[in-house]
């Protein structure tokens, strides 16, 4: 039989071959390569057998797909070690997360003293080197009678509809639900660390009893794990829960879960965000909009949100009709479009709106302002002649890499294809769409990575995975193109010759989600924010209390030049108020005493500790103000020696 590898080099193989044997023919053999199989568009294990025809890829560790099937399987591995340790625990459920993965358990109480030997425990499965093998359950009444001691699995098993295929995996003595994908064995995981303990509610509610749930990661290689590690310490010295607060940035609050205050300081932050996006909107030709955050069902099932996104969605009954808080923009910018009629003249369209959107999250997914309920998205939906695709796209392209470097950010690209199931549009629609991405992309030399069947279920995209100070990975910007919404819309735009021809639509997001970006931006900069964004940009601490007229009159200089100014006339000593200006991050910080007043002028010292001596504050102005206005990411002070 001939399969296709990599959708174009054809390899022959004898009939009845399963993937594992294809990867060994193109030498896929290191820890970090072949974890699972692409077989036609779906993910499955290596021990799947090929058909004629079929086409093939494989997910190695740096895919997501990849990173997946690796940290699910080894929430087995953990599993089967807790077992053998304490046999009378009850596992629940074990999913991957974003870095690495935890299991829950019943009937199980540990701590960080015996992270050690369930580590030794879980080695000593991984050194057995067990095979992942799969096992079809004939029915939920066979599936409930396997697991008729552990009440969770059990639960579980009669939320499944009834003729639906149950599956489970085994690895040497231990049996567990699972529909996979597995890795094909276990000798793979080549380094290992239990991360931490935590109580959890079974299935997120907090009526149900509580478990305890181990946090874990996995590596193919010793490195990698050591790396981590590393940046592990590193991200504790900057978490946002943590500096965000305590800069006075934002809070997070019970009676609000997943939704963010932000605080005064953090407002000037997020309004300098704003204006920085909308200084670009303006420059690149959009129209900025806003729509409602209550729409009725008509417009969600128009949409297809209401088949396809439901669950994620915050909903309502009025008068007894059905409301939906909006968790996309896309919709309401439809409706604007179609409130009047356009001619080939007006496209591209580009259309921005910068909208609080709400989507559903399980209160255990929430994290900071990272993973939230409410948020804001710098959306646009560019309306467009389908030869227009590619330039409109190069200039998103464009755009992007602007507000990326004004940051300091790198970044990567992600082309995300048609995922296999609850997708909208026909097959010509997704191929059309997915080619303009490709198309757009080699135009601009940008090099990216296929992710397969990743996509939105309205169209494919390109995803920004940004890289901050400590070269980690944030996924941020998206640009996804849709040829199916303008149909579902009915939209219309009357071409040259005349006619009423459908326009192709790209949804983009630059910032994603405000909250997150200023989420990532509190980590990449540590809390020491550029002076262009600083919500504490100049501090000017008195050396006693007949120098406080003077400090006032200074500040008042600086404030109508447009600059954040406090001043600390407090009675505590000049070095205590120095260390609380530093620890507060003000880009500046000045020292007012009799000297400086009679010579009317002010004792300068930046964030870095370093003293720059006496200062005329007119010139002390001008820098600043050039600093502020070229958005520089470097202090006007910081070449100056002291």
């Amino acid at each position: 039989m001939i399969v296709k590898y990599k959708g174009n080099q054809s390899i022959e193989l004898p009939e009845g071959s399963n993937a594992k044997a294809l990867a060994e023919i193109v030498k896929l053999r290191a820890p970090h390569e072949a974890i699972a199989a692409c077989i036609n568009g779906k993910t499955v294990d290596l021990g799947t057998i090929l058909c004629h025809g079929d086409e093939v890829n494989f997910w190695n560790f740096e895919d997501p797909q990849g990173k997946e099937v690796y940290w699910h399987t080894s929430a087995h591995v953990l599993a089967q070690a807790v077992l053998r340790i304490w046999p009378d625990a009850k596992p629940t459920i074990g999913p991957p997360i974003e870095n690495g993965f935890y299991y829950d358990f019943a009937n199980l109480r540990i701590s960080d003293a015996d992270f050690a030997k369930i580590e030794k425990e879980m080695q000593s499965i991984i050194s057995a080197n067990y095979f992942s093998q799969r096992e079809e359950l004939a029915s939920k009444k066979d599936a409930l009678r396997i697991f008729a001691d552990n009440p969770y699995k059990c639960e579980l098993i009669h939320g499944f509809e009834e003729g639906s295929t149950l599956s489970a995996y085994r690895q040497g003595e231990f049996f567990d639900l699972c529909r996979g994908p597995h890795l094909h064995n276990l000798g793979k995981i080549k380094a290992l660390k239990i991360l931490k303990t935590a109580g959890a509610y079974w299935r997120g509610d907090a009526k149900n009893e509580m478990l305890t749930r181990i946090y874990a990661i996995t590596f193919p290689d010793r490195l990698l794990l050591k790396e981590y590690l590393f940046q592990l310490e590193e991200a504790k010295k900057r978490d946002h829960k943590i500096i965000g607060p305590n800069l006075k940035l934002f809070s997070l609050k019970e009676e609000a879960p997943g939704m963010p205050f932000i605080h005064p300081k953090g407002l000037i932050v997020w309004n300098a965000l704003i204006d920085y996006l909308r200084d670009c909107l303006n420059r690149h030709d959009y129209v900025e909009i806003k729509t409602p955050s209550m729409m009725t069902k008509d417009l969600w099932v128009t949409s297809g949100h209401w088949s396809n996104y439901r669950q994620n969605m915050f909903t309502s009954k009025i008068e007894e009709r059905d409301f939906a808080i909006k968790p996309m923009n896309c919709p309401g910018c439809m409706l604007y479009y179609k409130s009047q009629t356009h001619s080939y003249r007006e496209l591209p369209l580009r259309v921005a709106e910068i909208g609080n959107v709400h989507r559903y999250e399980p209160s255990g997914a929430l994290s900071g302002l990272f993973r939230v309920r409410s948020f804001h998205q710098d959306d646009a939906h560019i309306f467009m002649k389908p030869e227009e695709i590619q330039t409109e796209i190069q200039a998103v392209l464009k755009l992007a890499d602007e507000i990326y470097s004004t940051f300091g950010l790198n970044y990567r690209l992600e082309l995300s294809t048609r995922p296999t199931e609850n997708t909208i549009g026909t097959d010509e629609e997704w191929e059309n769409a997915t080619e303009g991405l490709k198309g757009a992309l080699e135009a601009s030399q940008k090099e990216y990575r296929v992710n397969e069947g990743d996509g939105a279920f309205y169209g494919p995209k390109i995803d920004f995975h940004i890289r901050d100070a400590i070269n980690r990975s944030w996924q941020c910007g998206t640009i996804q193109l849709d040829m199916a919404l303008p149909e579902k819309f009915k939209l219309e735009y009357t071409a040259q010759d005349g006619l009423h021809k459908r326009p192709v639509m790209i949804h983009r997001a630059l910032f994603g989600s405000i909250e997150r970006f200023f989420g990532i931006l509190i980590e990449h900069f540590v809390g020491k924010f550029p002076l262009w964004l600083s919500p504490s940009q100049v501090a000017i601490l008195t050396v006693a209390d007949r120098h406080e007229n003077y400090a006032y009159s200074l500040s008042k200089k600086l404030k109508v030049a447009g600059f954040h100014v406090d001043v600390d006339s407090s009675s505590e000593s000049v070095s205590k108020k120095i260390r609380n200006a530093q620890l507060a991050q003000y880009n500046y910080i000045l020292t007012v005493g009799d000297r400086e007043i009679e010579n009317q002028v002010a004792s300068l010292r930046t964030r870095d500790n370093k003293l720059h001596g006496e200062i005329i504050i007119e010139e002390f102005i001008t820098r600043l103000q050039a600093e502020k206005h070229s958005r520089s990411l470097t202090s006007a002070y910081q070449s100056k020696e002291v």
